[in-house]
């Protein structure tokens, strides 16, 4: 499932306009965006949680010259399913 179908999904179920379940995908979207970004953690209960891992730079390896390299620091976002979701899925 995509974004667009799942606010196509969104409009069926709750009898709204396309439009208005666009507007609370992507609320519920920047929302969830805004608050990793600032470092937060996010949980849906019954689903999983969503933060942030932060990796420090290192000095890697161009694998096809062999050229050392220097990776920057970056922070990667992680998910990790709940205890209901992974039980629903492996019923």
């Amino acid at each position: 499932m995509n974004k667009s179908e799942l606010i196509k999904t969104l409009a069926e179920e709750r009898n709204i306009s396309v439009e208005e379940a666009t507007d609370i995908v992507n609320i519920f979207f920047d929302s969830m965006k805004e608050a990793l970004k600032i470092g937060n953690r996010v949980e849906i209960r019954g689903f999983g949680s969503f933060k942030i891992k932060e990796y420090k730079g290192y000095q890697g390896r161009n694998p096809k010259t062999g050229e050392k390299v220097e990776v920057k620091p970056k922070r990667l976002p992680f998910f990790r399913a709940g205890k209901e979701l992974k039980e629903y899925l492996n019923s």
